[in-house]
């Protein structure tokens, strides 16, 4: 069985590697859009969107490293909120780049850079939603349980002061 500790050190191992694919994918995007500009080619919809698809994924490794730190319900929440966003900008670029591969430039080894960057992001945010989903299972699950052994050791003082209260009138 996964434990809560497993769980939480592979989802800020995968943030961190959400966090590597944003950079690199924003690094990748803004070397494309420089040269896009200095070969005084028309700029296309898609050449920016590395860059997008890379913030994306940076906000989403950040949050991440963030749900694994408190742990809260707002945070996964807003968590699992950041890895459907990283999805749709990383679908969202593999649709623009794809365009810009077939066209005839020196920037097909970037553009091929580009898609592979965003499907391992993609990936990288289907893992840490289900990690998110887990994680929250198991927190459910402690607080379940303290919740239980609360309610029992209050019932145990309450039998304790009966039975106490009931001897010093006898």
């Amino acid at each position: 069985m996964c434990t809560n500790r497993k769980i939480v050190w592979s989802l800020v191992v995968l943030s961190v590697l959400e966090i590597g694919f944003g950079v690199s994918s924003i690094t990748l995007g803004a070397v494309g859009l420089r040269s896009v500009r200095t070969t005084m080619q028309k700029t296309q919809l898609g050449d920016a969107s590395p860059v997008w698809s890379g913030m994306c994924f940076l906000i989403c490794g950040l949050c991440g490293v963030l749900c694994a730190i408190k742990r809260s319900g707002l945070i996964m929440i807003l968590f699992s909120a950041c890895c459907i966003c990283g999805l749709i900008g990383g679908i969202l670029n593999i649709q623009f780049v794809r365009v810009l591969v077939k066209r005839s430039d020196g920037l097909r080894s970037v553009h091929l850079g580009a898609l592979s960057l965003a499907s391992l992001g993609i990936a990288g945010c289907t893992l840490c939603t289900w990690l998110t989903c887990r994680l929250a299972s198991t927190e459910q699950r402690r607080m379940f349980l303290e919740r239980e052994h609360s309610l029992h050791h209050s019932h145990e003082m309450t039998e304790k002061v009966r039975r106490t209260s009931s001897l010093a009138i006898t």
